[in-house]
């Protein structure tokens, strides 16, 4: 992959209004434009627009996606159908670690959008490749993130300011999938907050994103993405997930079709399944407003049994939270210290999402 940065079609944009910009993922993205805190809470409270155009886009499509899309993901397809939307993994077939959590869009009968995380698009491509043979109809996918830009609009204002904009956009439902015109809209979102996510053809993403700012829909960048989804109890690629780390230890095995005859990784998944999981990813509420952070020893009576994986200072619940792996016999009110730079800060293990919508 090439070291230089990708940008949004909405870069400029961005750039206009002041954004601090970061590389994230291999692309040059708004990390605020304010203060992250105002940001989170306008989400919380009214409603924001992020630019997730880092996100890939490959279009799986032909007789034969449904067959190679049960095969290369672990959930089933179906148990839901055209129109609708699906969270999944890719796994690793050696040790069935989670390569990538994915969001499939089924767009049309024999059309699906497969949606990574920013950095895994080419590892993706590799996966689908090696999942031809497992179809024996016609299939076609590649790589179209460079053709459109998606849009997050996001909290419980969201459908009403975006009805100003595009009123049918504002309908869609929960995980349902709509074509709109040239835009293709999910009831999706990364926020733990109802909204959807925009799939715009890159040439229409300035003129779209103009739209819902005059719509009073206030833009926020990835940091304030980042403490939404950690309030929300959501595991983050490279913290939660990735190498070393199953669906099991992350309390996600119902992404896991198990009454599929097979899918990629499963062999290796079923022999933990069977053996049981050596750790838990849990939440933890952190006494006062000093933040955890990623790498942070968690203690119980002195010793170490666990790390931070993702942690900070949550705007909505006034303290400090974390999610961390520790054995999984812990449960909700078991308590425990963090370790942040040689301070002990008592914390308790809590029920997730953190904040409850």
């Amino acid at each position: 992959m090439s070291d230089e940065l990708r940008h949004s079609p909405l870069d400029a944009r961005h750039r206009a209004r002041g954004a601090r910009m970061v590389p994230f993922g291999g692309w040059d993205m708004p990390l605020q434009y304010a203060s992250v805190l105002e940001e989170h809470r306008a989400c919380r409270t009214r409603a924001v627009v992020f630019d997730v155009s880092h996100l890939g886009t490959v279009e799986c499509r032909g007789p034969g996606a449904v067959e190679l899309l049960q095969w290369l993901l672990t959930n089933d397809l179906r148990k839901i159908e055209c129109g609708r939307a699906q969270y999944t993994h890719l796994l690793d077939p050696g040790d069935a670690h989670v390569v990538d959590d994915i969001i499939v869009w089924w767009v049309d009968p024999d059309r699906f959008f497969v949606m990574p995380n920013a950095s895994n698009t080419d590892e993706l491509l590799d996966a689908f490749a090696e999942g031809l043979p497992h179809t024996e109809d016609a299939v076609e996918f590649a790589d179209v993130t460079a053709t459109r830009a998606v849009l997050a609009v996001q909290g419980p204002q969201a459908r009403a300011l975006l009805a100003r904009v595009d009123p049918e956009a504002a309908t869609v439902a929960r995980f349902s999938v709509r074509r709109v015109g040239d835009l293709v809209v999910a009831g999706t979102g990364y926020t733990g907050e109802d909204g959807v996510e925009l799939h715009v053809p890159a040439v229409d993403a300035p003129a779209l994103w103009d739209a819902l700012c005059e719509a009073g829909i206030e833009p926020a960048g990835l940091g304030a993405r980042d403490t939404l989804r950690l309030e929300a109890g959501l595991p983050l690629h490279g913290h939660e997930l990735g190498r070393g780390i199953t669906p099991l230890q992350v309390g996600l095995g119902w992404v896991v079709g198990w009454d599929k005859p097979d899918f990629r990784g499963r062999d290796a998944l079923a022999v933990e399944r069977a053996r049981g999981i050596d750790r838990r990813l849990r939440g933890l509420a952190v006494v006062g407003r000093r933040p955890p952070r990623q790498g942070s020893p968690v203690l119980r009576d002195g010793a170490e049994i666990g790390r931070v994986t993702s942690g900070n200072f949550s705007p909505m619940l006034g303290h400090g939270i974390a999610l961390a792996f520790v054995p999984p016999e812990l449960e909700p009110g078991d308590t425990l210290q963090v370790d942040v730079r040689g301070q002990l800060l008592d914390a308790q293990v809590v029920p997730l999402p953190f904040v409850k919508k």
